[in-house]
């Protein structure tokens, strides 16, 4: 049986990498030297070349959302570009709802 992988990512370099999980998620980038973010399991990293996909995907690190497997397979909706960030941070200031919460609705009403 193999043993469970899991995506680290450094956006500095726009790089992930996939490691063993072994509880301890404090890893350093082979590259330059920074912390990796621990992203999950059912991460997919962008192309290094897609700014605007690592810019949202930089928005979504800060915001605390993480791409770990749920009971049902994938993490769920996550938003691919800037705009459908945009659509959720005005959102989430008009409603008062938070802004992590905004950001993994599928829809918005």
């Amino acid at each position: 049986m193999s043993h469970a992988k899991t995506s680290y990512v450094c956006l500095p370099c726009r790089a992930s990498y996939k490691q063993r999980c072994t509880g301890d998620h404090d890893r350093i980038c082979p590259r330059c030297t920074q912390p990796l973010i621990h992203v999950g399991s059912a991460f997919a990293a962008p192309r290094r070349r897609d700014t605007d996909a690592w810019r949202t995907l930089s928005v979504l690190l800060h915001a605390g959302i993480r791409f770990h497997k749920s009971c049902c397979g994938g993490p769920g909706y996550r938003p691919r570009t800037m705009s459908e960030v945009r659509e959720r941070m005005a959102y989430a200031r008009t409603t008062g709802e938070s802004f992590a919460r905004a950001l993994v609705r599928r829809s918005i009403p």
